[in-house]
């Protein structure tokens, strides 16, 4: 199967069949020196930096509106190393979003703080898949997103109203999958409350949110992933 997805364009997704494979990923298998290398530089850079487990897929595919795949345990070195050369690596990246949306209609994301890996980069509160987001081997995409959101905003979407179905876009630096949540509250408002709780943590993970108020008010530090989004959910698309 391979990675066999339409690129670069949004499309709709019905349910997500990824599973975890037991076994070490191919790409960890043939770079430990490297791996362990590229990880001294790493945190010899940047000791904040924490060797925990995420997973790589090693097959993706877009099949009668699910995306089907498999994936492996890593540690963080590894995929630290990933990102350095993910041309023909035989890997790839999946992460979910929570598409935040206020009772204004504004979108709330979040700037990552200064000691993470995409220090002041803005995008919608997420993080890779781990071992915990997994139920019998298949990925719970919803339990991800609200541990995440829940992780680094405070904010619980455990009964948010969702929006009717996935959706996902995949390019050369990974596949999102993404899907609306919707709060009642006035973006102002939830901002307030992001702030409250990042001012509280001897240690946040991210600077603050971030609210987004129409799809030219696009912030500085935007992933390059996030524009498209923001122009899909200010479109009215459902």
């Amino acid at each position: 199967m391979s990675f066999d997805l339409p690129r670069n364009v949004i499309f709709p997704v019905d349910a997500v069949d990824v599973r975890l494979d037991p076994g070490p990923h191919p790409f960890a298998l043939a770079n430990e020196q490297e791996i362990a290398e590229n990880w001294r530089r790493e945190t010899a850079a940047n000791p904040a930096l924490f060797d925990g487990t995420v997973v790589l897929l090693s097959e993706l595919a877009y099949r009668d509106n699910r995306l089907v795949g498999r994936c492996h345990a890593v540690n963080y070195a590894t995929f630290m190393l990933w990102r350095r050369r993910r041309e023909n690596s035989g890997a790839e990246h999946a992460y979910a979003h929570a598409m935040l949306v206020a009772g204004d209609n504004a979108l709330v994301a979040i700037r990552m703080a200064a000691h993470t890996v995409n220090a002041g980069r803005v995008y919608f509160a997420a993080g890779s898949f781990e071992p915990i987001d997994f139920r019998d081997g298949l990925v719970d995409v919803d339990f991800n997103v609200i541990r995440e959101v829940g992780e680094e905003t405070g904010l619980d979407l455990s009964g948010a109203e969702r929006g009717k179905r996935y959706h996902a876009m995949s390019t050369s630096s990974g596949t999102v999958i993404f899907r609306r949540y919707h709060v009642d509250a006035p973006a102002n408002e939830i901002a307030s409350r992001i702030d409250a709780f990042v001012a509280a943590e001897a240690n946040p993970e991210i600077d603050g949110p971030v609210i987004i108020r129409h799809a030219a008010d696009l912030p500085e530090g935007l992933m390059g992933h996030m524009k498209p989004l923001i122009e899909w959910h200010f479109a009215g698309n459902s």
